[in-house]
């Protein structure tokens, strides 16, 4: 049986990751820094519009959160997105806690919960029949927290977190569709550039 059949009853609609994905991107004005996950999240974020202020995680699950955190410390100026999926915010939930008392205002966080660990075989996450990640964002400490309802909603609430004065975590039901495209698997080159974004270091 489909996984999303068995996922907490929500007034959401079941979104695409690509064109989430494409809407984020086609707000960012200001060099704004996105993190994307591992697998189909980062598939997408490299299709929908490839720039340096992008980092493209490879092999690390769990980690965009994390990594989204230190970057949004180190570059209080800038805003900072991380996209992570269910399976693998949920395998690093400590993340959410440490956010919430760090609570970097730069921060936001948009997770892609289709259910499933899509990338190995389709298996059922938690979060396709128990696990409410909003609600567990919330019992964290990221009071900025909210399922979007639709395509619409999500863009109203990426706006809203562009001027939030706390941590933001949206969370989006996603389809099973695969990732669009297949990011470069360079680890020196996504560094390289990703902080040649960020104004940190020249280009090699």
């Amino acid at each position: 049986m489909n996984a999303q059949a068995h996922l907490p009853a929500r007034n959401t609609k079941v979104m695409n990751r690509f064109d989430l994905t494409s809407r984020l991107i086609a707000r960012l004005k200001n060099d704004e820094a996105v993190i994307g996950g591992i697998g189909n999240t980062n598939f997408d974020l490299w299709a929908a519009g490839h720039r340096p202020q992008n980092f493209y995680m490879l092999g690390s699950m769990g980690l965009a959160l994390p990594i989204a955190l230190g970057v949004a410390l180190a570059q209080p100026k800038r805003r900072v997105f991380a996209l992570e999926g269910d399976g693998s915010l949920l395998m690093q939930l400590g993340a959410l806690s440490t956010i919430a008392t760090l609570s970097p205002n730069n921060l936001t966080m948009i997770v892609m919960d289709n259910g499933i660990y899509q990338i190995t075989g389709a298996q059922p996450t938690p979060a396709a029949s128990t696990a409410d990640l909003v609600g567990i964002a919330l019992a964290s400490g990221i009071a900025n927290s909210a399922w979007a309802a639709d395509e619409e909603d999500f863009e109203r609430l990426v706006e809203q977190s562009l001027s939030a004065a706390a941590p933001t975590l949206i969370g989006v039901r996603i389809d099973e569709k695969p990732g669009t495209g297949t990011t470069r698997r360079d680890p020196v080159q996504i560094r390289e550039r990703f902080m040649h974004g960020l104004g940190v270091r020249e280009p090699l």
